[in-house]
């Protein structure tokens, strides 16, 4: 069976000169005990991987977003998957850290502190916000 391939936005923001950033929750019963993701979602035929990211995070937050680096990939432990993160942030200011979610496919859209996402996340996808913040203390050193 083919590995399925989906691409995702790591969305950064400052809320009261702190970073935070954006998590969602998938929707539904089957879901609520499950963790939280990026915004994320296969790849349609011919698509880029950065273009399904954006698209995706548009699609689920409502958010209009530039990709400002890619976060590398991560390989799903208990299924084939293989998420690509891309770190972003809004093109216009987000003027509430709790979103409107933009579909039927979430439940919540909100941004958090680092160590409160990444609590929060998928337990494989919490290599986006440790790679996102690891470029974040590179670029506060230089």
């Amino acid at each position: 069976m083919p590995r399925k391939i989906a691409a995702g936005c790591l969305v950064r923001a400052r809320f009261d000169g702190e970073t935070r950033y954006l998590v969602v929750h998938a929707s539904g019963r089957y879901n609520r005990h499950k963790p939280y993701s990026i915004p994320k979602g296969l790849l349609e035929p011919g698509e880029l991987p950065q273009q399904a990211a954006l698209r995706e995070t548009l699609e689920e937050t409502g958010l209009c977003c530039r990709i400002l680096e890619p976060l590398g990939e991560i390989d799903y432990q208990k299924s084939r998957k293989t998420v690509m993160g891309f770190l972003a942030e809004a093109l216009s200011p987000v003027s509430s850290p709790v979103l409107e979610p933009g579909d039927w496919e979430i439940d919540r859209a909100e941004f958090l502190p680092p160590d409160e996402a990444r609590a929060k996340l998928h337990p494989d996808q919490r290599a986006f916000i440790d790679r996102a913040e690891a470029r974040s203390a590179a670029e506060r050193r230089r």
